[in-house]
C-alpha cells in the first residue's frame, strides 16, 4: 500500500513547536517554477535555504537559465540560496551504463540519489533541522521512490527528512499558475539529454 505522504507532512507540520525560532530546512530545487509553490508552503513554517543543485541539467548553458529564474523566484520568498557550481560530470559518472534506461527507470533513480545524498550532506554539514526536495511537486516524478531515498539518505546523515507530495492539493496546479504570474520560464524536460532525446 502506498503512502500518503501529504498526510505525513500534515503531521510533521502540526508536531514542529508553536513558540521559538522556527526550524531551519535545506530544499533542494532544480528549477524556479517547481519551486514556486513549494516556497510558498513551506515558508509559512520553516527558516528555509534553497539548494540549487542539478547536476543533470545540460548543456551548463541550461543549468545556468534554471539558475536565474530559480532567483527571480527567491526574490519574492523569505528564504535564501545555496547554488551549486555546474557538475555535469557527477551526472555523466551515475548515468555511465544507464544511457539506454527509459525515463523514470534506474537512471532516475541513481540520479535521484545523487542530488538526494548531496542535500543531505549538505544539510548535516550546514546544521539544519530538515531537508527535502521540490522534485515531488511534479506528477511525472514518483514520489514514493524520492522519499524512500530521502529518508534513507536522512538516516544515513542524521538530518529529520520532511515526507512530501507538494503535487497535492493543488500543489502542481499552483505551480503552473505562479510561474505564470512570475513569468517564468518553464521547461519541458527535467534537464538530462538522455530525456531530452526520449521527448524529441
Amino acid at each position: 500500500m502506498k503512502h500518503n505522504y501529504q498526510l505525513e507532512t500534515d503531521q510533521t507540520l502540526a508536531a514542529l513547536p508553536a513558540d521559538g525560532p522556527r526550524p531551519t530546512l535545506l530544499l533542494h530545487s532544480c528549477c524556479g517554477p517547481c519551486s514556486s509553490y513549494v516556497l510558498e508552503y513551506l515558508t509559512r513554517h520553516f527558516d528555509v535555504t534553497v539548494l540549487f543543485y542539478g547536476p543533470n541539467i545540460q548543456p551548463e548553458a541550461e543549468y545556468e537559465k534554471r539558475l536565474h529564474y530559480q532567483k527571480a523566484v527567491l526574490d519574492r520568498f523569505p528564504a535564501r540560496l545555496q547554488a551549486c557550481a555546474y557538475d555535469g560530470a557527477a551526472f555523466e559518472q551515475i548515468a555511465r551504463g544507464l544511457e539506454a534506461e527509459p525515463e523514470g527507470g534506474a537512471r532516475c533513480t541513481a540520479c535521484f540519489l545523487l542530488r538526494l545524498e548531496e542535500t543531505a550532506r549538505r544539510a548535516k554539514e550546514g546544521g539544519f533541522d530538515f531537508f527535502c526536495t521540490t522534485l515531488t511537486v511534479s506528477p511525472h516524478k514518483d514520489a514514493e521512490r524520492i522519499n524512500r531515498i530521502g529518508q534513507a539518505m536522512g538516516e544515513r546523515y542524521g538530518v529529520r527528512w520532511l515526507p512530501s507530495d507538494f503535487k497535492k492539493r493543488g500543489g502542481y496546479l499552483r505551480s503552473i499558475q505562479l510561474a505564470k504570474e512570475y513569468e517564468l520560464y518553464r521547461q519541458d524536460w527535467c534537464g538530462c539529454r538522455f530525456s531530452h532525446r526520449e521527448g524529441a
